[in-house]
């Protein structure tokens, strides 16, 4: 990892910006004792992020908690930099959800709109084109929707920074909680992954793993391509495996589809377990009763006590309408981090923004985050489970926000 003499003074000096503490700073810029900005050069801050295809679902969560970091940070007078207030100017590309799009369009935000930083997309197949991009040009990129593992395989980044979870803790996740629940079943499971990066990952190689570990027996294991629309052929021989445990890793369409198709033939397995796809509440919404007792590995509930959580989810919900999601509050940490790190800088210097967010050491909305030497950071696994349109926290036990539906309805 590159580390300058500013990163060094940097050490232990870092502060960390939360709405609670913008409210005390009594509208002051970041960075600053006091001073409004006379420049008429903005920070400028960019990103993609799926506002339609089939990853639409994280979408608008994203947008939300980016844009409200950006809002706080300008109602609070904004960034201070070379001694001079400057407001955050952020711009969002759609990408469509589509890889391509996310290179073409990261490139045009640092040749166009000469951004100053990037924040990421949502998924691995969307987040880590547009990492290779801004590594490649030097211009820091934090994102928060790629399992570290994942983010971690494709390069030693220089320039790009992820938090999330780690697959391996996802994956281990619905096992502990069935036994703290003291759930009993057959013990077999049959797994249905996708053939997208982290498909791939927890489909065949950790789940197999974790599942041996943990005493069960794999039954099955199809992957099929993550545009699939028909599984019929892949559930019935789920069925016939007799298996008690299904475990599904896709995008949201084709978790819908896998439920719906299910609930076609007549058979519900005693527990689901359905990653990723089944995150969005548009996956909830898609399903009705159907979606009841699904578990679906999670990071983040308002009623975890982090700063800033409970007001997160209120403000998304007053300001919209709609139901949160844990995504708002990832999306906004990451703005939040990198914003901290560029007043932390006290310059748009790039090196000297990435030192800075490589020293990142705080509480933030979504939970502790400190970047390894790997440039991850690794935010706590729970796990949930969709009980009337609205996801429970069913593990660990001491978070709990309601009690484990058992079997499957």
């Amino acid at each position: 990892m590159h580390l300058s003499t500013r990163r060094r003074r940097l050490a232990g000096g870092l502060a960390f910006i939360t709405a609670t503490a913008l409210a005390l700073t009594g509208c002051s810029p970041i960075g600053a004792d006091g001073g409004t900005s006379d420049s008429s050069e903005p920070i400028r801050i960019g990103a993609t992020i799926p506002l339609s295809g089939t990853l639409a679902g994280f979408g608008s969560f994203l947008q939300w908690g980016y844009q409200h970091a950006v809002d706080e940070v300008n109602a609070a007078g904004g960034i201070m930099i070379d001694g001079t207030a400057r407001e955050v100017e952020l711009t969002l590309v759609d990408d469509k959800s589509d890889p391509n799009e996310v290179t073409s369009s990261i490139k045009t935000l640092i040749s166009s709109t000469k951004v100053d930083a990037l924040l990421g997309s949502c998924t691995p197949d969307l987040v880590n084109p547009g990492a290779v991009v801004a590594d490649s040009q030097g211009v820091p990129f934090v994102a928060e929707c790629t399992p570290i593992e994942v983010f971690k395989s494709v390069k030693e980044w220089t320039y790009a920074w992820d938090i999330f979870f780690s697959v391996a803790d996802q994956a281990v996740a619905p096992f502990e909680a069935l036994e703290a629940n003291g759930i009993e079943t057959n013990k077999q499971v049959f797994i249905l992954h996708d053939n997208g990066p982290d498909g791939q990952a927890i489909g065949n190689e950790i789940w197999p793993v974790v599942a041996a570990e943990q005493g069960y027996t794999v039954a099955g294991n199809i992957e099929f391509p993550a545009d699939n629309t028909d599984f019929s052929a892949a559930i019935q021989k789920a069925k016939e495996s007799g298996a008690d445990i299904v475990l599904i890793s896709s995008i949201t369409p084709a978790a819908i589809s896998i439920r719906k198709q299910m609930a076609a033939i007549g058979w519900t397995p005693k527990v689901i377990v359905a990653e990723k796809g089944a995150e969005p509440v548009q996956f909830a919404e898609a399903l009705g009763d159907l979606a009841d007792g699904i578990i679906v590995g999670a990071y983040w509930d308002p009623s975890f006590g982090y700063p800033g959580a409970e007001e997160l989810k209120d403000a998304f919900e007053s300001e919209t309408g709609l139901t949160s999601s844990q995504h708002i509050a990832d999306s906004y940490t990451a703005a939040m981090v990198l914003m901290d790190a560029i007043a932390a800088a006290g310059s748009l210097d790039k090196d000297e923004i990435n030192d800075a967010i490589g020293e990142t050491d705080g509480i933030y909305a979504v939970g502790p985050v400190k970047f390894d030497d790997e440039h991850a950071a690794k935010i706590p696994v729970v796990s949930s489970q969709w009980q009337d349109g609205v996801p429970i926290i069913v593990w660990p036990t001491e978070q709990a926000t309601g009690d484990f539906l058992f079997p499957v309805p």
